[in-house]
């Protein structure tokens, strides 16, 4: 990908949800609500402070986040949907290690 964020933006990929309910039951596409998790393509460079220092992102590429709902600007780069958001609208980073080892 070509594609480079600036400052404190990030790119993502929406991480579609299931198709269907535990109990068996098939949602429609008209139904279902847009996915709150994704994976982080490509960061910016971060954002600077006032002494001018530029401070890094929190989060890197390959991460998966949760965001808000209404957060971000749909994108479409190379035929794929994307969002670009800055950082503070990411609300956390699923750490996947983590889940991992409670389900063991």
């Amino acid at each position: 990908m070509t594609f480079r964020p600036l400052h404190d933006r990030i790119l993502v990929r929406r991480i579609e949800s299931e198709e269907k309910t535990k109990g068996g039951i098939i949602i429609p596409d008209t139904a279902k609500e847009k996915p709150q998790e994704g994976e982080v393509i490509a960061v910016g460079s971060g954002v600077r402070n006032e002494a001018g220092q530029v401070q890094p992102l929190d989060v890197k590429a390959g991460d998966r986040i949760l965001f808000g709902k209404w957060s971000g600007t749909e994108i479409k780069i190379n035929g794929e949907d994307l969002l670009i958001m800055k950082e503070s609208d990411v609300l956390g980073v699923i750490e996947v290690e983590a889940a991992q080892k409670k389900a063991a």
